[in-house]
Order: C-alpha cells, then sequence, then structure tokens
C-alpha cells in the first residue's frame, strides 16, 4: 500500500502552512498514524527568513 501524505500550502511559507502542518503532525501521532507531512509556499519572497513571529510564539 503507498503511504498517505499531505502537503501544506499558502504563499510564503513562514505561518500558515508550517502551522498547519504542525497541528497535523501533533493529531496525527496522537492518533498513531503514519502519514508523511511537508509544508511549502507559492512564491519565494521569504527566502532565508525566520519564520513569522506568531508561528516562533507558538513553538513551531
Amino acid at each position: 500500500m503507498k503511504p498517505k501524505s499531505a502537503l501544506f500550502v499558502c504563499l510564503g511559507n513562514i505561518c500558515r502552512s508550517p502551522s498547519a502542518e504542525a497541528i497535523m503532525r501533533q493529531k496525527c501521532q496522537e492518533a498513531q498514524l503514519d502519514i508523511r507531512l511537508d509544508s511549502a509556499g507559492t512564491a519565494a519572497f521569504h527566502i532565508n527568513e525566520s519564520p513569522d513571529d506568531r508561528a516562533i510564539q507558538l513553538g513551531l
């Protein structure tokens, strides 16, 4: 059986998609689900920039 995977996408990949990935990763661990998760951005606006301050505050 092919492994399941999910990709969370937003514009810059510094807040929304990494946050969604982190939340889903925690939920999958709690449910003992083996799903490959990742996040990506659709534009190269934030290359080599730190995550958004809100994501940092949440520890993402």
